[in-house]
């Protein structure tokens, strides 16, 4: 299995690095930046709006709970890095990437 540097699995799930686009024309999953994934959304900015966009797209993607998904750092940057409980790393993989 090739090394994807955006998923790191971890005990009993893993850890996604995600590089944000807010004010986007779709949610989206468009590739990679750096080390990260990159997802544009539509959602602005503010009072963590972008954040809940976020997690609400990939709860829908990975067809696990909003509440199960949690961002670990980065909650004001662009770039953020969240923990995703219950997932294999293939799993995440093949649902972001479709």
């Amino acid at each position: 299995m090739a090394v994807i540097p955006w998923i790191e699995p971890d005990d009993g799930g893993v850890h996604l690095s995600v590089r944000v686009q807010p004010r986007a024309s779709r949610n989206e999953v468009v590739g990679t930046h750096g080390d990260a994934l990159k997802i544009r959304l539509t959602a602005p900015p503010v009072d963590g709006a972008a954040n809940d966009a976020l997690i609400k797209f990939l709860a829908k993607r990975l067809g696990c709970g909003r509440s199960t998904i949690s961002i670990e750092h980065g909650y004001s940057g662009r770039l953020k890095r969240l923990w995703i409980p219950d997932m294999g790393v293939e799993e995440a993989r093949r649902a972001l990437l479709a």
